[in-house]
């Protein structure tokens, strides 16, 4: 055992917070919306170990918003500690689910403006909380 959180749960986690908003806040229902986000990038920065039994507290953030492209910071803090452990961004491009294309006309409406609220461009640094919703998970190794 390593006595850290191994590179694909930080990963896990990403992807958690990023379709746990999308549901709560932009209208998707993963398994009947006509359109999707497919992640088409992702990296991690990691800046200090988080391992068992620490509370991982996730911010995310919008930094760009496309027609059909979006790109989203994650920073994942420890529960208590100030200083970001690691940071990811993934970046989803929305795709027909009937053809697996771009949607041509752009992402829904109801999904832009969900991630319009999150949308902070560059008005603030990486790893900051700034412009962030904040969800917490429990971390296990």
């Amino acid at each position: 055992m390593y006595q850290h959180m191994n590179n694909s749960v930080y990963n896990f986690l990403y992807d958690s917070v990023v379709n746990t908003y999308l549901i709560e806040h932009c209208g998707l229902q993963p398994a009947s919306s006509p359109q999707h986000g497919v992640v088409v990038h992702s990296h991690s920065d990691y800046f200090a170990s988080i391992s068992f039994p620490a509370v991982a507290e996730l911010a995310l953030r919008v930094n760009k918003l496309g027609k059909t492209s979006v790109t989203y910071e994650i920073g994942l803090f420890e529960k208590g500690i100030q200083d970001v452990r690691a940071v990811g961004e993934f970046i989803q491009v929305f795709v027909e689910r009937s053809t697996g294309r771009p949607v041509a006309s752009g992402m829904s409406l109801e999904m832009r403006r969900g991630l319009e609220r999150i949308h902070v461009g560059d008005r603030a640094g990486a790893g900051s909380r700034a412009g962030a919703v904040t969800a917490k998970t429990t971390s296990k190794l």
